[in-house]
């Protein structure tokens, strides 16, 4: 683990290479899991103000579930989550004909139809943050169900997981903190060639 400010970060996200591979997971994420997508409290209050702009792009089953369920819930953990269809696929999901799965909020947002991305716990994938009383534990999560080709890919382009994510990092916390995660990738580097 590495600290930078009030993060703990997990070593593989500079040591793990990853490049997300649509043509091959077609977007598993938004279709599988027991839980919706982590929402930190703001979105919470950013989905239900922006909902009119979102609701064209979703299907009347997703309508109905969301009047049933609301805009967000909170899972069996405690945690805020975008709610979910059949134990499953997130309400917010767009199901194409080809079989596979994108964001109705972030197809919003490419429209112009809203200012709000998507969740940043989506855009950041496979980083997960926990938050702790003092300080938040950047992880990064495998999920066998749809990541072994962004696995794969990443290898193969050569990238790590903190530069792929490079846009969702300085969104979630600025530009600063991603330069340091610059410094702090050659840092790894350098102690895991002497651990060999």
């Amino acid at each position: 683990m590495i600290q930078i400010g009030d993060k703990v970060i997990n070593f593989e996200i500079f040591t793990r290479k990853y490049v997300c591979d649509l043509s091959k997971c077609k977007g598993e994420c938004c279709d599988e899991g027991d839980s919706g997508a982590p929402l930190e409290e703001e979105e919470t209050k950013i989905l239900e103000e922006i909902y009119p702009q979102i609701e064209p792009y979703l299907t009347q089953q997703e309508k109905d579930e969301i009047a049933r369920q609301g805009k967000w819930v909170i899972d069996e953990d405690g945690d805020r989550v975008t709610p979910i269809i059949n134990g499953r696929e997130c309400v917010y999901s767009i199901h194409e004909k080809d079989g596979s799965w994108r964001c109705a909020i972030e197809q919003a947002y490419n429209d112009g139809k809203v200012t709000f991305k998507k969740p940043i716990s989506c855009h950041l994938y496979p980083i997960r943050v926990t938050h702790y009383k003092s300080f938040d534990a950047l992880n990064f999560h495998e999920w066998d169900i749809c990541c072994k080709p962004a696995l794969i890919l990443g290898e193969k382009l050569g990238v790590p997981v903190y530069k792929f994510l490079k846009e969702p990092i300085i969104r979630a916390w600025g530009e600063d903190f991603y330069n340091e995660m610059e410094i702090a990738a050659k840092e790894v580097e350098n102690f895991e060639k002497k651990k060999k």
